[in-house]
């Protein structure tokens, strides 16, 4: 699949990138270097952890699962959204106490460091911009926080080079840091409303509602239940009272629902005469759980 090969190129080229950033870490004496290529062994870990999910995620339905595995992809960007998280929250911290307690730093050797980093991780970042998955979503947007990472340094070498101004790169990190805080939070709250199943996002039950109504044939609709596989694959389940055929109502509605992105869709229809016995959506009261036991 595209995607797992997009996953799985930005996943080698950030673990490639790590080995030669710690080597030239060694090379220039740089502690900080070489703790930025620790980090990114640790990036490149959860990207290809999310290379194994998002491949994983493509199976399809069986009696385990017979959803299929769509979520194994959402799995794969909680854990790199978590990772970005800590990520930038370290970035932050560590930001901050250079501007308490200011330490000289060797630029020397970091201007070319810079544009490797610049180069290899823009690369990344453009072979997963059109990720559709949440997964793929949370990769670019760690490429985008190694692209902004390295952007900073590069600045902040070229104006060490030419003025005394040491805080402009401690600074600038704090600035990219919230940048990626704010889009990882976006991020982290789809992967947990999809968990959730919240109705996904652009998805109005009340207008569906309406619309369903309207078609002939329809003339109630409850119980509906409308929520996300993945970020991307929608499904809803309802009740209809109709009084004409069912089949051909069957197919208006998922016509209907499928202009609204809703792809798989479970309809139980009903007469005027029947009696719905579910009169509410609490699912304690209409489960009722027990234990079977099997007599041989």
């Amino acid at each position: 699949m595209k995607k797992e090969k997009n996953i799985l190129i930005a996943f080698v080229l950030n673990l490639v990138f790590s080995v030669f950033e710690f080597f030239g870490g060694v090379f220039t004496g740089s502690v900080a270097i070489i703790s930025d290529a620790i980090h990114d062994v640790g990036d490149a870990m959860s990207i290809g952890l999310a290379v194994i999910l998002e491949k994983k995620s493509n199976r399809q339905p069986d009696n385990n699962y017979t959803y299929g595995y769509a979520r194994y992809s959402v799995i794969g960007s909680g854990i790199t959204t978590m990772v970005l998280l800590s990520g930038s929250f370290a970035v932050i911290y560590n930001a901050v106490r250079r501007i308490i307690y200011p330490t000289p730093i060797n630029y020397s050797g970091m201007i070319v460091f810079a544009v490797v980093g610049v180069c290899v991780n823009l690369c990344a970042a453009f072979f997963t911009r059109n990720g559709d998955s949440l997964n793929q979503k949370a990769v670019n947007l760690h490429m985008l926080e190694d692209v902004l990472g390295w952007i900073v340094v590069l600045i902040g070498a070229v104006v060490m080079r030419f003025t005394d101004f040491g805080l402009i790169d401690p600074i600038m990190s704090i600035g990219v840091a919230v940048f990626i805080l704010i889009n990882t939070v976006k991020n982290l709250k789809e992967t947990v409303d999809v968990f959730l199943e919240k109705t996904p996002r652009g998805i109005d039950v009340d207008e569906i509602k309406s619309h369903l109504i309207n078609i002939d044939g329809v003339i109630d609709v409850h119980h509906i239940h409308i929520w996300s596989l993945d970020g991307k694959n929608n499904c809803a389940t309802m009740h209809v009272v109709t009084n004409s055929d069912n089949y051909e109502i069957k197919g208006k509605i998922r016509d209907e629902l499928n202009e609204h992105g809703i792809c798989h869709i479970t309809i139980e229809t009903e007469t005027e005469n029947d009696d719905c016995h579910e009169t509410d959506c609490n699912i304690n009261s209409m489960c009722k759980i027990g234990h079977h036991h099997h007599h041989h």
